[in-house]
C-alpha cells in the first residue's frame, strides 16, 4: 500500500451564499417548461439549444433527455458530426427530500454511467455519486468503478470548527476507484485557519488487489516518487484554480447568478 498526504490552503466559501445559489438554481430549472421535445425555460422563454425530451413528463422520475453539442459545427461546419450519445434520466425529483439522475453516455473510445443523488436539496446535504467507465474495445483493464460521497452538513462543521478541535471521524469528502490492478481512496477534509481561509487536507491511499497485488505492489515501489509529485501537483492546481475563481471579483447574489444561468443556458 502506498500513502501520500498534502495540505492546500484555499480561500473560504460562505456557506448562506452557497445554499442561496444552490437553491437559485434549483428555482432556474425549475421553472423551465417541455414544449414538445424541446425545453424552454420559463412560460415562452427561449429554447435551450442541446437537450431534448425524448420520454417522460418534464423533471418527473423516468423523463429521459438526450443531451448533444453544436461545438464542433460552431467551430467548423466541415467538422463530422460526432457520434458521442449522452443520455440523462431523472431517477428522483423532490427538492424537499432528495434529487437523482442518471447519466450514460457511449462513443467508439468510452462507454460510461454516472449515478447521483443529493439529498434536501433546498439545503443541500449528502451527495453520492457512482460511476463505472469501459473501453468498448478493451479487455478488463481498461475498466474502472468507483462512488464519492460529500457530507456537506459536515463540511461545514469542520470547515468552522474551532481552533484545537479534534478532527471529524470521518473526512466530509472521500472517493473509491476500483479497478482490475488495484483501489484508490481519496480524502478531502478542510479546517479554519488564520485570515479566513480553509486548509484542506488531502490523502491518497492506493493498494493493489488479489492475485495481481504483487505486481501492484511492485508497481508502486518504483512509480512512488513521480506518483507523489503528480499527486502534489494536482492538489496544487485545483486549489490554484479555487483560488483564483473566487479572486476573479465579488461573488454574484442568488438573483445575478440566476440571470446568468439564464443566459448560459439560452446561449
Amino acid at each position: 500500500m502506498a500513502r501520500f498526504d498534502h495540505t492546500v490552503t484555499v480561500t473560504s466559501l460562505d456557506r448562506d451564499w452557497f445554499e442561496e445559489c444552490a437553491k437559485a438554481v434549483l428555482d432556474t430549472v425549475d421553472s423551465s417548461r417541455a414544449r414538445g421535445g424541446d425545453i424552454v425555460l420559463g412560460d415562452g422563454g427561449p429554447t435551450v439549444p442541446g437537450i431534448r425530451l425524448l420520454k417522460g413528463r418534464h423533471l418527473r422520475p423516468g423523463a429521459r433527455y438526450e443531451i448533444t453539442s453544436d461545438a464542433d459545427e460552431a467551430t467548423d461546419a466541415r467538422a463530422a458530426p460526432s457520434d458521442d450519445l449522452i443520455v440523462v434520466t431523472v431517477r428522483e425529483w423532490r427538492r424537499a427530500t432528495a434529487i437523482a439522475v442518471e447519466q450514460r453516455m457511449e462513443s467508439a473510445e468510452l462507454t460510461a454511467r454516472l449515478t447521483a443523488r443529493l439529498r434536501t436539496p433546498d439545503r443541500p446535504g449528502a451527495l453520492d455519486v457512482g460511476f463505472r467507465m469501459r473501453n468498448p474495445g478493451g479487455g478488463p483493464l481498461q475498466r474502472a468503478s468507483g462512488r464519492a460521497g460529500l457530507d456537506l452538513p459536515a463540511w461545514w462543521a469542520a470547515a468552522t470548527a474551532r481552533p484545537g478541535s479534534l478532527p471529524p471521524a470521518r473526512a466530509p469528502l472521500a472517493v473509491r476507484a476500483k479497478h482490475r490492478l488495484g483501489r484508490a481512496r481519496l480524502t478531502v477534509t478542510p479546517r479554519p485557519a488564520a485570515g479566513g481561509v480553509w486548509e484542506v487536507g488531502v490523502t491518497l491511499t492506493v493498494r493493489g488487489r488479489s492475485l495481481l497485488r504483487p505486481v501492484a505492489a511492485l508497481a508502486l515501489f518504483f512509480g512512488q516518487v513521480p506518483l507523489r509529485r503528480a499527486f502534489r501537483s494536482g492538489a496544487d492546481r485545483a486549489a490554484a484554480r479555487w483560488n483564483e475563481v473566487l479572486a476573479s471579483g465579488p461573488l454574484p447574489d442568488a438573483g445575478d447568478l440566476r440571470a446568468e444561468l439564464l443566459r448560459a443556458l439560452a446561449d
